[in-house]
C-alpha cells in the first residue's frame, strides 16, 4: 500500500483501508461516473485549472451536478495533500452519481454524488523509455462515441491495453474507420515529413491536459511544424517518430508498432525536443 493513506470520501477524511460505498452506488453498478488524473510536481498542481474546467466539462455531459464549486475543489484537494503530507504525486479523484438505495438504469432525482480523491505516487519515466522508447500495437477502436468524457466505464480501454501487454507492450494505439483516434490511456502525435501532427479534439478522443501542454510547447519550438489533423492509418506505418502522452506518462517515444521499426528504431529528435522542453516546464514548479 501507498504511503499516502488517507483519503477524501463523501465528505470524510478516512484511512484508505477503512473507505466504503453503498453497494448501490451507480458507479459500482452501472460505471456512471466520471474521474480526473492530477499531476503534482513539489506540492504544485500541474494546470489544476484546466484540469477542474475538463471535470466540470464531463460531469455537464453526463448530468452529475458538479459538488463543489472551482475554488472549493482548490480548498479540498490542497487539504488532501496537506493529510497525506504529498509532494510528487498524482492526485486521482472520481465522482459518480451516487446511491439510491437500489438498482434502476433510469436516472434516480435528487440524488447525492459520490466523491472519492487519493493520492497515487507518480512514476518518473524511466531510463529505458528516455534511450529505446517503447512498443505499441493497433487495434480497431471499440469504445463508444463519446470518448471526449472522461468516464469510469474503461472496460473496452483496459481490454485493448491488455491486449498490448499480452505482446510486450506498452501502449495500443487505435483505430476508428481508417482515422487514428489515440491510445487506449493516452493521446497520440506523429511526426510525418517533419511536421508533428495530432488527431483535432472531437468526440472520438480524450481532450488531454498533458496534450494540450505538448501543442503549445511544441508551437513555441523554432523550425518546427506544428498541425491538428485527421490521421489515416497508413500514416501510423510511415511516421519517423511517434509520441504518447499522459499526465502521468508525460511524454514517451514509441519506437516499435506492430512488431516493426519507428524510424531509427530510437527516440526520435522531435521527442528530444519536446521532452527536454516539458522537463524545463516542471521545473518551474518543482522549484
Amino acid at each position: 500500500m501507498s504511503s499516502f493513506n488517507t483519503v477524501f470520501i463523501n465528505g470524510q477524511w478516512t484511512p484508505a483501508e477503512q473507505a466504503t460505498i453503498s453497494v448501490f452506488d451507480r458507479g459500482f453498478l452501472f460505471g456512471d461516473g466520471i474521474y480526473e488524473v492530477m499531476p503534482v510536481y513539489g506540492q504544485h498542481f500541474l494546470r489544476l485549472d484546466e484540469h477542474l474546467t475538463r471535470l466540470s466539462n464531463s460531469l455537464a455531459e453526463v448530468r452529475i451536478r458538479n459538488p463543489y464549486s472551482k475554488q472549493e475543489w482548490k480548498q479540498l484537494l490542497a487539504d488532501l495533500l496537506e493529510k497525506n503530507q504529498a509532494s510528487n504525486c498524482a492526485i486521482y479523484l472520481q465522482i459518480t452519481r451516487g446511491s439510491s438505495g437500489n438498482r434502476d438504469h433510469s436516472i434516480p432525482q435528487d440524488i447525492e454524488p459520490t466523491v472519492f480523491a487519493c493520492v497515487n505516487p507518480l512514476p518518473t519515466v524511466p531510463e529505458s523509455v528516455k534511450t529505446d522508447g517503447v512498443a505499441a500495437i493497433t487495434r480497431d477502436d471499440i469504445r463508444w462515441h463519446r470518448c471526449h468524457i472522461k468516464a469510469i466505464t474503461l472496460l473496452a480501454n483496459v481490454l485493448l491495453k491488455e491486449e498490448g501487454s499480452d505482446l510486450g507492450c506498452n501502449e495500443t494505439l487505435l483505430v476508428r474507420n481508417g482515422k487514428v483516434s489515440e491510445g487506449a490511456s493516452s493521446n497520440v502525435f506523429l511526426v510525418i515529413n517533419d511536421e508533428l501532427v495530432t488527431p483535432p479534439k472531437g468526440p472520438e478522443l480524450l481532450p488531454g491536459i498533458t496534450r494540450d501542454l505538448v501543442l503549445e510547447l511544441a508551437h513555441q519550438q523554432p523550425n518546427l511544424v506544428v498541425t491538428e489533423r485527421s490521421i489515416d492509418e497508413a500514416e501510423l506505418h510511415q511516421a519517423s517518430e511517434i509520441l504518447i502522452t499522459s499526465s502521468t506518462r508525460e511524454l514517451y517515444p514509441v519506437t516499435r508498432l506492430d512488431e516493426q521499426a519507428v524510424g531509427t528504431g530510437k527516440p526520435g529528435p522531435v521527442w528530444t525536443q519536446l521532452f527536454t522542453a516539458y522537463q524545463d516546464y516542471k521545473a518551474q514548479y518543482q522549484s
